[in-house]
């Protein structure tokens, strides 16, 4: 146990670390934009004195040393700064819509989660029979799409038919069988694209155990090969399943950008590409900040479940 905890130490720390060299690829990043800020926030026609007083408000005439502190210490408080583009507090303006993709996020992985491993563990069991072949061309054939056009070729099936809406507009009257509702086709496409990869690493992982003395024994003894796989593979396949998973519920997270312009879901993506367009830079900064917590924190996750469910990984050799 006290192993455990000193490996959830060490990639706490490592995570602290890589989540510090983001905050500075991103500051440096916003800070290599080309234009003047203040005159692109009020326009051509600005004058010189009204563009000198936007720039001492926004800090801009200080070293970018001293504004990445400013702005890193008011990220360690709590505070992301305030929008250029509505005048609200940043903080306001993410949580809302962190909920919205955190939904959206959960619904995709509730379908998708089963669905991977019910698929990958009668792909492994039936082995090149025509379901495996079949779900292996559906995977590749859902992979080799781009998200927005399985999105669009949904929309075309299922909107255009009248069976779910196109667009999800989200009010405080909303209820929750409304939300699963009209969030249905943006997480199905979610869905259709995560579980093509958790479905082909649960089908590798299973197949890769199923060549060991320990399952030829099972089967000598009788076993039924679903009883076999369940009690035997399986648990011993959970660590790459676990890793897997893992990525594509950070990518549920951190990748819903282009569903969520195509079906004008108000979530982080979608106000992340507003912010680009108004050239909102602390909120770029600040949803690009979440979106790499996100990530690190779910493989923090997913490393920490594949030790416990693995045990050998804690050693070198």
């Amino acid at each position: 146990m006290s192993a455990i905890l000193a490996m959830i130490g060490r990639r706490l720390l490592l995570g602290l670390l890589t989540l510090f060299v983001i905050s500075v690829v991103i500051f440096g990043a916003t800070e290599l934009l080309p234009g003047d800020l203040a005159r692109e926030l009020l326009g051509q026609s600005a004058t010189e004195e009204t563009l000198a007083a936007l720039r001492a408000q926004l800090g801009l005439n200080e070293p970018a040393p001293v504004r990445y502190w400013n702005w890193l210490t008011g990220v360690l408080h709590g505070d992301f700064g305030v929008s250029m583009a509505t005048k609200k507090p940043i903080l306001e303006l993410v949580g809302t819509r962190l909920e919205h993709t955190m939904f959206l996020a959960l619904y995709a992985a509730a379908m998708s989660v089963p669905l991977s491993l019910i698929l990958g563990v009668l792909a492994a069991l039936w082995r090149n029979s025509i379901f495996d072949r079949a779900s292996n061309s559906l995977a590749l054939t859902a992979i080799s799409f781009p998200e927005f056009f399985v999105a669009y070729i949904l929309i075309l099936w299922l909107s255009q038919t009248g069976f779910f809406p196109s667009m999800v507009r989200i009010t405080p009257a909303t209820t929750f069988g409304d939300m699963l509702y009209m969030c249905f086709l943006p997480a199905l496409t979610l869905t259709l694209v995560v579980t093509a990869h958790m479905m082909r690493m649960t089908r590798a992982a299973i197949i890769n155990l199923l060549a060991n003395p320990y399952i030829e024994m099972a089967r000598l003894k009788g076993m039924a090969p679903l009883r076999v796989v369940l009690r035997h593979a399986v648990p011993n396949a959970l660590a790459p399943i676990i890793n897997v998973v893992a990525l594509n519920l950070a990518y549920l997270i951190t990748g819903v950008v282009v569903v969520e312009v195509v079906f004008v879901y108000p979530g982080l993506g979608q106000l992340m590409v507003d912010a680009v367009t108004n050239r909102d830079i602390p909120v770029v900064q600040a949803i690009a900040l979440i979106f790499a917590a996100a990530y690190v924190l779910l493989n923090l996750i997913a490393d920490v479940l594949s030790t416990i469910t693995n045990p050998r990984l804690m050693h070198q050799r």
